[in-house]
């Protein structure tokens, strides 16, 4: 498998998916060899400021804590690190839609990571999405956009309850719907509950919630309250001052105020309700 990269870059860069194709090579793919990385500095785009957010090495310490912790069961990986990637690069979503950011962290700072987390048993190939692909599809990309998606304010602990299915992240990531916050938590409730667990289930229920948004109007529904700002651009400020990230507790996001819980408590009950009607492929079968 690949190994740590032996030439690391000291900050994050902006790499385009044009010039990360070369290095996308087979042996990459198939988990063999990794690439030289003086030969990928030269057509990265350095980052033009000091900002403390750029630095290479507490991201790499938190990777490598990663793959130390869940080295018996890597999906479970996602659900410890998702947050704590959040929280060490405290982006703006503007920031997190740039894929040149995430193909740099793949393929220059961590892709025996990605090599360790996506490799197929069944290819035995990594899927070069996850190198550079989507942001719903994307190694490290999925992770944070789960994590800005599915926190409640600057409470983490939801994070940790949808990443720790498969199935939900990857089905919300794909819906406009999820960016309502009392929708998200709600979700997650539906979740912890034990309501719908399965792929086909959770599959089932996104569909249903999807279909209704179109003449059912959550916001209404549901109200949430304005976003502040403010609290996002102080933590984002805040960077160069704070302490690494935690491994043993959750750290803390944006001091934003939570979802309303009278507006996640009824889209709750409506969901629940929602996935007894909803068509769910092999359940009648299985009652």
């Amino acid at each position: 498998m690949i190994e740590k990269p032996y030439r690391l870059p000291a900050r994050l860069g902006l790499l385009s998916a044009a010039a990360a194709e070369p290095f996308l090579t087979e042996d990459l793919l198939k988990g063999v060899e990794g690439h030289a990385g003086v030969d990928l500095d030269k057509v990265v785009e350095p980052s033009d400021d000091d900002d403390p957010r750029w630095e290479v090495e507490p991201l790499r310490d938190l990777i490598e804590d990663a793959m130390h912790a869940f080295r018996d069961n890597r999906t479970q990986a996602d659900a410890w690190l998702a947050p704590r990637l959040h929280a060490a690069l405290r982006l703006t979503r503007r920031e997190a839609a740039d894929r040149r950011l995430w193909n740099h962290l793949a393929l220059a700072v961590a892709p025996d990571y990605v090599a360790w987390r996506h490799y197929s048993r069944t290819t035995s190939r990594i899927g070069p999405e996850r190198f550079r692909g989507a942001l719903d599809r994307q190694c490290f990309s999925r992770l944070w956009w789960a994590a800005e998606m599915f926190r409640d304010g600057g409470d983490y602990a939801p994070v940790v309850a949808a990443c720790g299915n498969q199935d939900l992240i990857h089905s919300a990531l794909r819906r406009e719907l999820i960016d309502h916050r009392p929708t998200a938590q709600a979700l997650v409730r539906v979740l912890e509950r034990g309501i719908a667990t399965t792929g086909r289930e959770i599959e089932g229920l996104m569909t249903a919630i999807n279909t209704v948004a179109v003449t059912v109007v959550y916001d209404a529904f549901a109200p949430d309250l304005p976003r502040d700002p403010d609290a996002l651009g102080t933590w984002i400020a805040e960077a160069g001052n704070a302490t690494s990230v935690p491994r043993h507790t959750l750290p803390y996001g944006p001091d934003e105020d939570p979802a309303p819980p009278e507006s996640v408590e009824a889209l709750t009950r409506y969901f629940i309700d929602l996935f007894e009607t909803a068509p769910i492929r092999g359940r009648e079968s299985q009652r």
